[in-house]
């Protein structure tokens, strides 16, 4: 009750944010010291047991809530740690947390320029920058920052269903013909979770068969869609992936553009995780035939490293999107306001209430540049060839698929010494299928490193390495090796 807006509360108001920024620096530089763990792990009832978590009747001090505070982190994964690489974002960008301080002490909702003016500002200047990176003459279009790429490629699903049957805003799907899209086997789940949300249904997500690299194959697609046709159903969207989630696979999207030309189909490109290579005027050529689609999925936390959450959603057709979501509330989008009203853009969003997700990039892109980006993409991109080289002749490793990997996804086998002479049989697959899980148990209990694994298809678990922290260094790859041979020579 002494902090601010209390009377005379001025003091105690900034001692208290002192603790708080002091203890967050610490764990902040804690997290790119490679002595300290990664992950401090407990099982969930232990952590349930050992503190108390419950909400009471009474206020405690502030003491208290600086230990909470404390004790929150103590248990925190440090997803910025350079020896951290289980999920497709990792790092910790020092100017993106700045921007997220700094958003959050704004406390704003990105609906009007009424109330966000510089951030609505903001977010029309970048999302044009990202639809020119796309290809998209003068940056063209539309856009949104929406709570994460699943959400992103909703909104495509949302919006190619609306150019194809408009009426469906007011009727509902009972109105329009059966719907179907088409996507990879290796696409990512939200695909088919946007189509159960929307009413379109899973069954209508038809998966497209992918080549060794895990790469949509183009003739199938053709095929599929004619079948479809056939059925009488409306194909109205293909969602191409750009960097999936397993093998960081690029499908091809120039041959999927010219299909989806030929069919009058809107193309989607979800480049939640490869869009990033946009930035690199090495690798950009992996996207090409992007410019192409209709709407593009990119994910600046994931490659770029930008603080969770920031994804956009690009549209190239302008108005869309607006004419799609729109609801007209007086009490929110009065259309007799002072100011030119195309910067209200909350009526072109799903949401009510929109989390300022723009900062974070903006403030990142201007402190590195076009080039620093680069730079940390390229350098991202070299480590993961660096641990395929190191890994694809080495003993006791087996690769997922051959060829140096597009994305910096490495996917492989640790082989133990005991199952490295036993032929490929049954026995000898139910056992690999253990390791990897019991290896990943061991990295989280002694909290040294953490990676990824999954089965995929007919292939039992493997790990699957990403490097997305341009604070990784080749020793830290090193490391990881070593380690998993380390925890894995007994199995």
């Amino acid at each position: 009750p002494d902090l601010l807006p209390a009377c005379n509360g001025e003091i105690t108001t900034m001692s208290f944010l002192q603790d708080i920024v002091d203890i967050l620096l610490q764990y902040v530089v804690k997290s790119f010291d490679r002595s300290t763990k990664v992950i401090d792990f407990h099982y969930p009832n232990e952590l349930l047991q050992e503190y108390n978590w419950e909400l009471a009747d009474q206020p405690q001090t502030l003491e208290e809530i600086l230990l909470n505070c404390r004790t929150t982190l103590k248990y925190a994964i440090k997803t910025g740690h350079p020896r951290y690489f289980n999920q497709l974002s990792t790092g910790l960008d020092m100017v993106g947390l700045a921007a997220d301080w700094l958003t959050s002490a704004a406390n704003t909702n990105m609906f009007t320029y009424e109330i966000a003016p510089v951030f609505v500002l903001l977010e029309y200047v970048t999302l044009r920058k990202m639809r020119e990176m796309v290809g998209w003459p003068g940056g063209c279009g539309d856009g949104i920052f929406s709570p994460g790429g699943a959400i992103s490629n909703m909104y495509a699903m949302l919006i190619a269903r609306f150019k194809m049957f408009p009426e469906v805003k007011e009727k509902g799907m009972a109105a329009i013909p059966r719907l179907v899209a088409f996507t990879s086997e290796h696409s990512h789940f939200s695909v088919k979770k946007g189509a159960a949300a929307l009413g379109i249904g899973t069954d209508s997500v038809i998966l497209i068969r992918c080549d060794e690299r895990g790469k949509m194959i183009p003739s199938d697609l053709e095929r599929r869609i004619l079948e479809a046709k056939q059925k009488g159903f409306v194909p109205f969207l293909v969602s191409a992936t750009a960097g999936t989630t397993v093998y960081g696979a690029f499908d091809p999207l120039i041959a999927i553009a010219d299909i989806c030309k030929k069919y009058k189909i809107w193309m989607h490109v979800d480049g939640a995780w490869g869009g990033g290579l946009l930035m690199s005027r090495k690798h950009k050529w992996k996207l090409n035939g992007v410019e192409r689609a209709n709407s593009v999925t990119w994910n600046p936390h994931k490659m770029m490293g930008v603080p969770l959450q920031c994804s956009a959603l690009l549209v190239r057709e302008e108005g869309l999107m607006q004419s799609c979501n729109q609801m007209h509330a007086s009490y929110l989008f009065q259309q007799d306001k002072h100011y030119d009203l195309s910067y209200d853009t909350g009526d072109k969003a799903l949401q009510c209430g929109r989390h300022v997700d723009v900062f974070k990039l903006w403030l990142m892109w201007r402190a590195k540049g076009t080039t620093g980006f680069e730079a940390q993409i390229d350098k991202c991109l070299e480590l993961a060839e660096y641990l395929y080289n190191k890994i694809k002749n080495r003993e006791g490793y087996e690769m997922v698929f051959d060829g140096k990997p597009q994305h910096t996804n490495v996917c492989f086998w640790y082989i133990p010494p005991s199952l490295r002479s036993m032929d490929d049989n049954e026995e000898r697959t139910s056992r690999l299928t253990k390791v990897a899980p019991v290896i990943k148990a061991r990295m989280m209990e002694y909290g040294t490193t953490m990676v990824s694994y999954q089965p995929l298809g007919d292939k039992v678990n493997f790990f699957r390495m990403v490097i997305s922290n341009p604070a990784a260094t080749h020793q830290d790859i090193d490391f990881l090796i070593d380690e998993i041979e380390r925890l894995g020579q007994d199995l």
